[in-house]
């Protein structure tokens, strides 16, 4: 999947681009930058009606090529590196998003399989499994 990044774009509408394709998965923006394996502060997350030039420090137009084969920390270090854009990749487990920390060296493929997996889950059972990851 090709995602265009163009500076009059909201945060919204790149958000819906990537969960269109990956629907148990999400993104958020931050104004501060996260290192690998550690969660974003809430305090910093972006309001997803600005735009991207609002909070690019960098160029902020031209393309990103996803690949569901991409790590999750290839995909937002991409983000940081070609845009200046701090990105948080999020999974869907039952009814709550987790962020991704623990398992930033997953596939965006194999994060979107695990939401799947653990929203039918509690879907099935009606109850949310016993799962922390950020613990």
């Amino acid at each position: 999947m090709t995602i265009d990044i163009n500076s009059n774009n909201t945060l919204e509408k790149l958000q819906q681009s990537f969960n269109s394709v990956f629907p148990f998965l999400k993104i958020e923006f931050f104004t501060q930058a996260h290192e690998k394996g550690k969660p974003s502060a809430a305090k910093y997350m972006v309001n997803p009606k600005k735009t991207i030039g609002d909070l690019s420090k960098t160029g902020s137009n031209g393309s990103v090529d996803v690949r569901d084969s991409m790590t999750v920390f290839e995909f937002e270090k991409l983000f940081e590196d070609r845009f200046g854009l701090h990105v948080q990749v999020f999974r869907k487990s039952g009814r709550i998003w987790l962020e991704t920390t623990a398992t930033d060296n997953w596939t965006l493929a194999s994060q979107n399989e695990q939401g799947k997996e653990l929203s039918e889950y509690t879907r099935e059972k009606g109850e949310t499994p016993d799962y922390h990851e950020q613990e």
